[in-house]
């Protein structure tokens, strides 16, 4: 949904869709992080929306979306007249960009990019990375979480949009991993607002949450990093 603000256009993910807020919860974190490791990302903006708020599209399915999307939800700088990447696009993507791409969406286990579903917008002659809700899975049953959890691959290499040779992952590995230092990840779980954590788990602390998320990526950029041995 697009929403028009004194800021600007921003392409809006609604608290009150099918899965709730833990997607926005993952957007939000997987974001941080490749904005970290320079990765373009659109920028973010924490949208309010009110019970009055205006809609052009007489979708009846949108106006249940909406009547249940009330506060606090994530919105996405729109990127106009951007264009979805197309399958004879990839062989021209810089070969360490997409190592660089490939490492984040096996840290974050992100399963969404694909030949048939890239997520990548080509704006401004540049790839933008888009829609990473399927990413941070673990979120869905932290009761299931263990130890060794976090030393799961986790991520289907086969099935990844992109390609990079062993010796170009290598690279990207250790360039990556010394830019995610702990601070980094504590930063990037610490964009995520304490409304959206207590509306998506009423029982849980706020804080605790933050540090179960940083504790958990913590563990799985420690070597041999699972992701990248796949």
């Amino acid at each position: 949904m697009v929403v028009e603000t004194a800021s600007g256009s921003f392409l809006v993910k609604l608290r009150g869709a099918a899965q709730g807020i833990p997607p926005l919860i993952a957007e939000l974190i997987v974001a941080e992080l490749a904005t970290a490791l320079s990765l373009p990302v659109p920028e973010r903006a924490l949208i309010t929306l009110d019970e009055d708020v205006p809609s052009l599209d007489r979708n009846d399915e949108l106006e249940v979306v909406l009547a249940n999307s009330h506060g606090m939800n994530l919105g996405f700088r729109f990127l106009a007249r951007a264009t979805d990447l197309a399958a004879r696009d990839v062989a021209g993507l810089d070969p360490e960009w997409a190592a660089r791409v490939l490492w984040l969406d096996g840290l974050v286990m992100n399963p969404d990019r694909t030949a048939r579903n890239p997520n990548v917008l080509l704006w401004q002659r540049r790839p933008w990375l888009v829609d990473h809700g399927a990413a941070l899975s673990f979120q869905y049953d932290w009761s299931s979480v263990t130890e060794q959890s976090p030393r799961e691959p986790g991520f289907d290499v086969q099935a990844h949009l992109l390609f990079a040779s062993s010796a170009r992952m290598r690279q990207s590995d250790a360039e990556l991993t010394a830019i995610l230092k702990r601070d980094v990840l504590s930063s990037a779980v610490a964009a995520v607002p304490a409304d959206f954590l207590q509306a998506a788990f009423p029982n849980a602390d706020p804080e605790r949450l933050r540090a179960a998320y940083a504790a958990f990526l913590w563990k799985r950029l420690k070597a041999p990093r699972p992701f990248v041995e796949a």
